[in-house]
């Protein structure tokens, strides 16, 4: 279901001004809505201005970008971004959450409603937005779905260029590693599909209403252009690859392949070592492998 912000009724212009929540205003506004954070929808709300300013500030947004932000919960966030966005497009599954937005952008940003689109469905199945195509995506992400979602929304808006999203630190480390790294793996190789990805820095978890039991961190990301080769057969040999880290990549590679043999060849033709091992090969070399199959 979509909620389009309204246009003002009166002839005057709109107060231009964008007032950011407090604490006080968080657990009075979720006291209002019914609403106690879940740990099994990941909800944590950032408390704190300066954060929410800080979000904003590293995420390079400006005046003519159009924001799409996930789970913006009951809208520290969305109303830093409306003011300084074009246009800032939220998606939130939750019921209560998603009844209340509206009226918390009406009170806080009374200019800023022309210019705020709400979307109430669960982010997974999101496969379009109203408006203009959305060229950032800014959130602080549900721990439990960051991953999942983050690569859903790359590939189906290309128009996106930039993206800073707060994940759990652990999460944001498997996001920026490289290869080689210990927490290189199938979230790295990824995301490096589709972007240059970058730690942004790190997050207290005072800031937040419950307060985690873990860190949270920022993850910077700048697509760059398409790399040659078929996403979903790409993305089929990196889970192959990492399902069994310890074997070598033509071990590893032999079921998805269709035997040993045939996996070293593959390998051979995209100048790898078939006793190399998965967490060892950029994107750009299991893009190569992926190539180099038999056609399936």
């Amino acid at each position: 279901m979509r909620v389009q912000g309204r246009h003002p009724l009166n002839d005057s212009r709109p107060d231009d001004t964008v007032r950011l929540l407090g604490a006080a205003d968080i657990r009075r506004l979720a006291e209002e809505a019914g609403v106690r954070p879940t740990k099994q929808r990941g909800q944590n709300f950032v408390i704190d201005g300066n954060t929410v300013r800080r979000i904003v500030d590293v995420s390079g947004v400006g005046p003519d970008d159009v924001v799409v932000e996930i789970g913006p919960g009951l809208g520290s966030l969305t109303l830093a971004l409306l003011d300084r966005a074009r246009h800032v497009t939220a998606v939130e599954i939750d019921d209560a959450l998603a009844s209340r937005l509206p009226s918390t952008i009406e009170q806080f940003a009374p200019g800023a409603l022309d210019r705020f689109d709400l979307v109430h469905a669960d982010a997974m199945r999101v496969t379009e937005l109203p408006g203009p195509a959305p060229t950032a995506l800014v959130a602080n992400l549900p721990y439990n779905v960051s991953v999942p979602v983050l690569l859903h929304f790359l590939e189906r808006f290309p128009s996106l260029r930039t993206v800073l999203v707060m994940v759990q630190a652990e999460v944001a480390h498997r996001l920026a590693a490289g290869p080689g790294s210990r927490t290189y793996g199938i979230p790295s190789v990824k995301a490096a599909w589709y972007a240059d990805v970058r730690l942004a820095g790190n997050i207290g978890r005072n800031v937040f209403w419950p307060a985690p039991n873990v860190d949270s961190a920022l993850v910077a990301m700048t697509r760059h252009e398409p790399l040659p080769g078929d996403r979903k057969t790409v993305f089929a040999v990196i889970d192959a690859a990492f399902a069994q880290r310890r074997k070598t990549l033509r071990a590893a590679l032999s079921g998805y392949a269709g035997g040993g043999e045939a996996a070293e060849a593959a390998l051979v033709a995209a100048g790898i070592d078939p006793r190399t091992r998965g967490e060892q090969l950029t994107v750009e070399q299991f893009a190569a492998i992926a190539a180099a199959l038999p056609a399936r």
